[in-house]
């Protein structure tokens, strides 16, 4: 669960919500060929340092920022010959808006990681 306080009050949203709503996101961006699984030491070391219990999310990790914003990090992988630059920069702003709307959630950052490449 991701707790948030506004002018309105308090805001929870369920955490598998946001990773299908993120999965859902990315996978509809051009070059994206799917999602690559995160070693799982490294992601249950960084829910540890979140102050949350390990779920085993196939190439999502959202977590909490010291500001209060969400931190999304998406391991993926993408088509041989698209230009990586532009998926990048077009991953990250179609899921900030995206969460943001749907959500009504700040995002802070969007980490995007190219994995590995199809053929």
């Amino acid at each position: 669960m991701v707790d948030f306080e506004n002018h309105i009050g308090k805001i929870t949203v369920s955490e598998n919500y946001l990773t299908e709503l993120v999965k859902h996101t990315v996978t509809n961006c051009f070059g994206v060929a799917d999602f690559c699984s995160v070693n799982p030491f490294k992601a249950a070391v960084a829910s540890l340092t979140a102050g949350r219990a390990y779920r085993k999310n196939k190439g999502v990790i959202i977590r909490k920022g010291r500001s209060g914003r969400l931190v999304i990090d998406l391991h993926i992988k993408v088509t041989y010959g698209t230009n990586i630059t532009a998926a990048v920069n077009s991953i990250t702003h179609k899921v900030s808006f995206t969460v943001e709307e749907a959500a009504g959630i700040d995002v802070s950052r969007v980490n995007v990681f190219v994995d590995d490449m199809s053929a």
